[in-house]
């Protein structure tokens, strides 16, 4: 069995979507205090205090992200086979920043694989955003999915899908439609995902990104894998 870790380390001054809130660690024990013993320096941590918001690195959001007609519909309650799938990635390093994958590249893209149905599958897109801009200026311009292709795919029956990018859709063009499909069509997606390229021909594999499961929660951090037996 080999697993392909698919998830950014989560740290201080990691970057962030637009004005989301930033990551804060602090030292909130040591292993000197809770030893009763003299300290060098701040110690050795023993817990550290984490401040962040729930669409912090890889994570997935819950259909209460995606518009207001859909509060209630929070993390907690959305059924975990929508996070435990089979799943197949799609290349598409051809396209630059702020480009937009259609309806008609997913289709061709999923027809090479030799697939029939994608019904019940993630679909990652691989687009190797993450190792050409990560934490650069390029870094919140990356390529996104079109509303088209994203209504495409729910009505394929996907649960989700996944980017490497910060956001879906590319943001002030496709991103906000794009989440509202999402909604209306009862499926989710994955954003900032890594190590997509080493998916890539390979064919099917096992999928794994299940979420935190806090209560009312509109999204949540993952530990994102793909698992190939």
């Amino acid at each position: 069995m080999e697993i392909i870790d698919l998830s950014q380390d989560i740290y201080p001054g990691m970057p962030v979507y637009k004005t989301l809130p930033q990551v804060k660690m602090s030292i909130h024990n040591t292993h000197e205090e809770w030893d009763g013993i003299p300290a060098n320096g701040e110690g050795t941590v023993s817990v550290h205090k984490i401040e962040m918001g729930e669409h912090t690195g890889t994570h997935v959001d819950a259909i209460n992200h995606m518009s207001i007609e859909h509060v209630g519909k929070s993390i907690d309650l959305m059924p975990l086979d929508m996070f435990y799938t089979l799943g197949i990635c799609l290349d598409f390093r051809s396209k630059g920043l702020k480009e937009l994958i259609t309806r008609e590249e997913i289709k061709e893209a999923i027809e090479s694989e030799g697939l029939n149905s994608i019904k019940g599958m993630t679909v990652l897109l691989c687009t190797d955003h993450y190792h050409k801009h990560f934490n650069t200026e390029n870094w919140p311009s990356g390529p996104g999915i079109t509303a088209e292709a994203t209504r495409w795919l729910g009505n394929e029956g996907v649960p989700s899908f996944g980017v490497e990018t910060m956001s879906p859709g590319v943001s002030g063009i496709s991103n906000r439609e794009v989440h509202k499909v999402c909604g209306k069509l009862n499926f989710t997606h994955y954003e900032n995902l890594i190590n997509l390229d080493q998916l890539l021909g390979r064919g099917v594999f096992r999928f794994i990104g299940l979420p935190l499961k806090i209560k009312d929660g509109t999204g949540s951090p993952v530990r994102a894998v793909a698992v190939f037996e």
